[in-house]
């Protein structure tokens, strides 16, 4: 008897986590740089350019705050974002200049928050998510920097030290460091072997 070779259709709901997905690695390369907002030491996305980037990517994207709540004399909110079929919520605590809570916020205060949080909702999806984590630029993938570097590196070390120089001023320092502390080795040998 011969066996029977059952086909099964792939399930919507997996096709659609691989969408969901590919539209989070796309979305964090997006270089924001241009639209970051400084106050002191701190970087803020314009929340204004991220919902036009949100929308233009996903024209069914919908938003809502929750109830703000409040932790003795500060107030935290809340905003869920629902794109590409996938709900993430950020909060955020009121808070001043200097990163630090208000404590008896005021309606603009709190209004500004409000805008803050939609943002990091919006960064949570991929657009401008590496501000968070303390870096100016998206995170380049390693494979595309080494292949970069090998080429100056082929022109020798001196060629290798200043291509990394400039590099490296784009990256944060601790991925730097680490990026560094990971492939400069295999680098330099690629540097001797252009010298020989």
């Amino acid at each position: 008897m011969r066996a029977r070779q059952v086909r099964r259709p792939v399930s919507s709901e997996t096709g659609q986590t691989q969408a969901i997905n590919m539209k989070y690695v796309e979305l964090r390369k997006i270089n924001v740089s241009e639209h970051i907002e400084k106050k002191e030491n701190l970087s803020y996305l314009s929340w204004a350019w991220a919902v036009d980037q949100l929308l233009q990517a996903d024209e069914n994207a919908t938003w809502e705050y929750g109830e703000p709540m409040i932790w003795g004399e500060t107030v935290m909110v809340f905003c869920t974002l629902k794109a590409f079929g996938k709900a993430r919520t950020a909060q955020l605590p009121v808070m001043d200049m200097f990163n630090r809570p208000i404590p008896n916020p005021d309606a603009f205060a709190v209004n500004t928050a409000m805008q803050r949080c939609l943002a990091k909702a919006i960064a949570l999806h991929g657009i401008g998510l590496y501000i968070y984590a303390g870096e100016d630029l998206p995170e380049q993938d390693d494979a595309e920097l080494i292949a970069a570097l090998q080429a100056h590196a082929r022109n020798g070390e001196t060629a290798l030290r200043e291509a990394w120089t400039t590099m490296a001023q784009d990256m944060a320092k601790t991925k730097a460091k680490k990026f560094w502390a990971t492939h400069g080795k295999a680098l330099k040998s690629v540097a001797m072997e252009g010298t020989e």
